[in-house]
């Protein structure tokens, strides 16, 4: 069945099925939702059966075959890699939007993070969704909609995407990222996100450290706090390790309440690094508020 192979957001899979199966192709989308949950593969796999000139499945025709040879004339990403989407790219889409399909009876064009676009980027695309060529396909990937202008959005057909549920995305990591084990922690982590799940994967001995860090808080002496939290200080992955503190500490939080005040400290230090606040003096500042307020022979003192 078309589709089999993205995870989770069936109700969007079943509209992009009878909208194959009734030939009703719209010419603009809009996929939104939370980054790495999939509207990208789906969109491709949504326009490579758009160009199909088959309708088939399994498919072998001209179109399919240029498709899975990444070699398709009416296909094109723009923006794979997530960077900033100037207006010399949306000018050269406009320009060869208006050209007639080669191999397919349509053309599709996805737009990946299209909240990226400048402002004149975006405006300079409105008028082609305002009146494309009735071969155009257009689909915009966005995690953030409020970065797109309201002229944009209005002129495509929305459709949201749900984070993937914990199940699916715990036999995802386990059967097809590579991980071992998932703890709860972790899963929280992901955040119904794949691609958070696959990001994550190379730090997974951090976020096990993270959690014995946090038992040892009540247990041990500040200094010693201080000498088993070097892995903390990693300028590249700081702000992925105090996002999982946060949810380290929550899970405590039912038990003592003081865990919620130590998730204040980590908001307030995430928000100083991004000022550009001095990484070892806020890590510094960090861990030894949260034993501060832990530690039961500080607060008797």
């Amino acid at each position: 069945m078309k589709f089999n192979n993205v995870i989770g957001n069936e109700g969007v899979k079943d509209y992009l099925r009878k909208s194959l199966e009734t030939n009703n192709i719209l010419h603009s989308y809009l996929f939104l939702g939370t980054q790495g949950i999939g509207k990208l593969l789906m969109a491709k796999e949504f326009a490579k059966y758009i160009l199909c000139l088959e309708n088939e499945e399994e498919c072998n025709c001209k179109s399919c075959v240029c498709y899975n040879g990444n070699n398709h004339p009416d296909y094109k990403v723009i923006n794979e890699t997530g960077e900033t989407i100037k207006i010399e790219q949306v000018r050269e889409l406009v320009e060869k939007v208006i050209e007639k399909p080669i191999v397919s009876n349509r053309k599709v064009y996805i737009i990946n993070d299209s909240d990226k676009m400048t402002k004149e980027a975006q405006n300079c695309l409105l008028k082609t969704l305002e009146e494309p060529p009735q071969f155009v396909t257009i689909i915009l990937i966005s995690s953030n909609e409020n970065l797109l202008l309201n002229t944009i959005k209005s002129r495509c057909m929305k459709i949201k995407f749900k984070n993937i549920d914990n199940r699916e995305l715990y036999d995802y990591a386990i059967d097809k990222i590579g991980y071992d084990e998932v703890s709860d922690n972790l899963l929280k982590t992901f955040d119904g996100s794949i691609g958070k799940a696959i990001s994550l994967k190379d730090n997974k001995e951090k976020y096990s450290e993270i959690d014995i860090l946090i038992q040892k808080m009540k247990t041990d002496d500040i200094i010693s706090i201080f000498l088993i939290s070097k892995f903390m200080y990693d300028k590249e992955k700081v702000f992925e390790m105090l996002d999982y503190l946060i949810v380290s500490l929550y899970s405590y939080a039912s038990k003592n309440k003081k865990y919620l005040n130590c998730i204040k400290f980590v908001n307030e230090c995430i928000n100083r690094l991004k000022l550009n606040g001095n990484l070892d003096m806020n890590i510094d500042s960090l861990l030894f508020n949260i034993w501060e307020e832990l530690n039961e022979k500080s607060n008797r003192s």
